[in-house]
């Protein structure tokens, strides 16, 4: 018999990935150019041919005992230190090396620090909607999620609400900015305002509550949008990072934390999350593609791709009578249900081939999901059964 805990996870199991196995499913049965699988954010665009060539380097000019062997649990030195230096010359920081943990992608990083920080009955608030393994995460260590409800007018993040739920027990705060699954990015002044919150509420209860930036989606933003670096806004914030989406290498499992000097107890989070990261089993973030990332800091993929799709998809969904806002970034969009049962409206657009994931499983119900990171012709032809679909909707009423 397995674990009561994992029980319940795996009867909580991603709802994303579900949807993903039934894309193959139906794939099967109708031909994979008659299924519109929208359900997984699995990056379409190629990495930059940088990635490619840094590989090839590493593997022809390194030591192999280097390039495969063991290493610091926080990571190489040398790719520690090009890593902060990377991020010092694009946001006008100061970290060093001592600042930096390689991670297996922002998972990984997000596991770590929260198994670094939380007691049992520790509360981590989240902003609703939200990544739903972030619910795994916490519950993995005896933690308790509590969870913000939605502003569906911009879902920017509710902080009149956000003030009123911070108690003794809140240990952490985690951000997801540019957001999955709206794809909105989080304004400054909103973070402002959320830095300010923080910063009286740990004066007032005499605690630290750390705010955990998980930035998956940092590069992806269209229209010239800016995402603000948190740690130059609130003391206590520690960045989660991962080139999963800005390489299109989500199967490397590559990221990093940073954790500032400045962060309450500075020391002990470091020396812990080195420990964290043995004992869950990573012992250290992949050892060739961190030595192949350090010549790949300033590559980029091809957004205009994703945008050209963003383009498309929200200007048809919205002459078609569904209601969405426009994201800034990352590559979904969260629509509207056209009933208020977000999970039978997926079931109803499945009966077209066309998989999106309902929006309870990101705590936000009543919406869906959308991954435009697909074929730009897939959509064209996905184009006539979500017109189809609302227009059903519209016959029923």
């Amino acid at each position: 018999m397995i674990s009561e805990k994992m029980m319940e996870f795996v009867k909580n199991s991603s709802a994303i990935r579900a949807m993903f196995e039934e894309g193959k499913r139906l794939a099967d049965q109708f031909g994979a150019e008659n299924v519109y699988d929208f359900s997984l954010g699995n990056p379409s665009v190629l990495p930059p041919d940088e990635v490619k060539e840094a590989l090839l380097k590493v593997i022809r000019e390194e030591d192999p005992n280097l390039v495969h062997g063991y290493m610091n649990n926080s990571g190489y030195e040398d790719v520690r230190a090009r890593v902060a230096d990377c991020i010092n010359h694009r946001f006008g920081t100061a970290f060093q090396k001592d600042n930096i943990i390689m991670t297996v992608g922002a998972a990984g990083g997000l596991n770590v620090i929260l198994k670094t920080l939380l007691n049992p009955g520790d509360e981590v608030i989240v902003f609703a909607p939200f990544f739903g393994e972030y619910r795994n995460y916490v519950g993995n260590y005896e933690g308790n999620l509590v969870v913000i409800s939605p502003d569906t007018t911009d879902f920017q993040p509710n902080l009149a609400e956000f003030e009123q739920k911070i108690t003794k027990k809140t240990k952490a705060v985690i951000i997801n900015t540019p957001n999955n699954p709206t794809g909105v990015v989080y304004s400054e002044q909103t973070i402002m305002d959320l830095a300010d919150i923080l910063n009286r509420k740990q004066e007032k209860l005499g605690t630290s509550i750390y705010l955990i930036s998980d930035e998956p989606y940092r590069e992806l933003v269209y229209d010239g949008v800016e995402v603000p670096y948190l740690t130059k806004y609130y003391r206590n914030t520690i960045v989660g990072y991962s080139w999963s989406k800005s390489l299109s290498l989500p199967g490397e499992r590559i990221g990093y934390l940073v954790i500032p000097k400045v962060t309450d107890a500075f020391e002990s989070i470091i020396s812990a999350a080195n420990v964290a990261t043995r004992i869950l089993g990573f012992v250290n973030a992949p050892s060739l593609i961190q030595r192949a990332v350090i010549h790949c800091l300033d590559a980029k993929v091809d957004i205009e791709a994703y945008n050209r799709n963003r383009e498309l998809l929200y200007s048809s969904l919205v002459s078609y009578g569904y209601e969405c806002v426009k994201p800034q970034g990352a590559f979904y969009l969260f629509i509207k249900s056209l009933e208020e049962d977000d999970k039978a409206f997926s079931q109803a657009a499945k009966k077209h081939n066309i998989l999106i994931v309902p929006g309870s499983s990101f705590g936000c119900p009543g919406y869906l999901r959308i991954a435009y990171c697909v074929d730009y012709k897939m959509i064209e032809r996905a184009l006539p059964g979500f017109k189809k679909l609302a227009e059903e909707y519209r016959k029923d009423r």
